[in-house]
C-alpha cells in the first residue's frame, strides 16, 4: 500500500539532513516495526506520512498515487495515534469520540456505528461518561487508539502506543494492533521496546542518522548465526574467568555476570566443561542467538542520545 522512494528532508538552517535516501514499503495486513534512537529521523518520517511536512526530495506513494493527492481526496485513509495524548481532557470518552468522528467527516448512522465499534474494540464501554483527564494511563492510550480508528483508516501510524501503561494494558494494546493488521490495514509501529517489535512486527526497519541501516523480517535481520552465552560463576577469581572465557569468544563482564559471544568453532558444552574443570560452580547460564536489542545496539552504538 505504502511506498517511500528515496525520501530526503532537511529542516531550515539545519547542519545536515534529517532523512537521507529513505526507501521502504508497508503492505496491507502487515505490521512494520520502525526502530531508531532519539534523533534518528523517526519523527520526521512520521510527520511526512501524517501530512505535517511536505516532500522535499523523493516520493511517498499510496497505492501508486502521490501522498499529497491522496490526502486531498481522502484524508482519513491515514490515521495517527501519537505518543502524546491526542484528545480533549475536559470532555468525556464519548464526547471525544463524537468530536473526532465529526472532524473525520463521519455522520448519521456511520458515525453512530463507528463510535459503538471503537468503544467495543478498545473496551471503553464502561467509561463513556468519564472525563478523559480522569482516565488511567492505559485507558488514555486506548482512547488514543479508538479515536485514530474511527474513520477506518487503511494506514495507521502508532507512535510509542504503550508508553506509561501497566502490563495488562500493554498486552491488550499489542493484541489490538495485531487485530488491526489482521483486518487488512497497514500498520507502522514505532517503539523503544524491542520485545514489542519482536512480538508483533512482520518486518523491521532500523533507522539512524536519517538513513535506513536494516530492513527485513526478523529472521532475515537475526540470521547471523552468532551464539551468545550469559553465565554467573562462583569459586573462580575474575581474572581467571576472563582468561578462560576469552579462549571461547568475545567476553564482557557486567556485575557478577559474564557475557560471551562464542567463536564459530566453539560450543556451549565445551565452555561449560572448561568452567567445571577449573572448579567453577554455575549459579545460572543462558544460551541463545542474537536478538533484536543486541543487533540494534551494535548498529546504533551505545552513546546516550538526547
Amino acid at each position: 500500500m505504502l511506498e517511500i522512494r528515496d525520501l530526503s528532508y532537511c529542516y531550515p538552517d539545519a547542519e545536515k539532513p534529517s532523512l537521507t535516501g529513505v526507501s521502504l514499503n508497508a503492505g496491507r495486513g502487515k505490521i512494520l516495526g520502525l526502530l531508531g534512537p532519539n534523533g534518528a529521523g523517526k519523527t520526521t518520517l512520521i510527520s511526512h506520512l501524517s501530512g505535517i511536512l511536505q516532500v522535499q526530495h523523493g516520493a511517498i506513494l499510496i497505492d501508486g498515487s502521490p501522498l499529497a493527492v491522496v490526502r486531498r481526496k481522502a484524508p482519513t485513509r491515514i490515521a495517527v495515534a501519537p505518543q502524546e495524548y491526542a484528545f480533549y481532557p475536559m470532555l468525556t470518552v464519548k464526547e471525544n469520540l463524537e468530536c473526532f468522528a465529526a472532524a473525520g467527516r463521519l455522520g448519521g448512522e456511520r458515525k453512530r456505528r463507528r463510535i459503538v465499534e471503537c468503544l467495543a474494540f478498545s473496551r471503553l464501554e464502561r467509561f463513556v461518561k468519564i472525563r478523559a483527564e480522569r482516565l488511567s494511563g492505559g485507558l488514555k492510550r486506548r482512547l488514543n487508539l479508538a479515536i485514530a480508528l474511527l474513520p477506518e483508516p487503511e494506514l495507521i501510524l502508532l507512535d510509542e502506543p504503550t508508553v506509561g501503561v501497566d502490563p495488562q494494558s500493554r498486552a491488550f494494546l499489542l493484541d489490538a494492533v495485531k487485530m488491526i493488521a489482521n483486518s487488512g490495514a497497514a500498520v507502522i509501529y514505532t517503539s523503544h521496546y524491542m520485545d514489542e517489535i519482536e512480538a508483533i512486527a512482520d518486518r523491521v526497519v532500523i533507522l539512524d542518522d536519517g538513513k535506513i541501516l536494516r530492513d527485513g523480517t526478523l529472521d532475515e535481520l537475526l540470521r547471523d548465526g552468532v551464539a551468545h552465552m550469559r553465565l554467573a560463576v562462583e569459586g573462580v577469581p575474575a581474572d581467571e574467568m576472563n582468561a578462560l572465557l576469552g579462549r571461547y569468544g568475545k567476553v564482557e563482564s557486567v556485575g557478577e555476570e559474564w557475557r560471551v559471544t562464542l567463536a564459530h568453532d566453539r560450543t556451549p558444552a565445551e565452555l561449560l566443561a572448561a568452567v567445571e574443570k577449573l572448579g567453577g560452580r554455575l549459579k545460572y547460564v543462558e544460551f541463545g542467538r542474537n536478538n533484536l536489542e543486541q543487533l540494534f545496539m551494535a548498529l546504533t552504538h551505545r552513546p546516550l542520545r538526547d
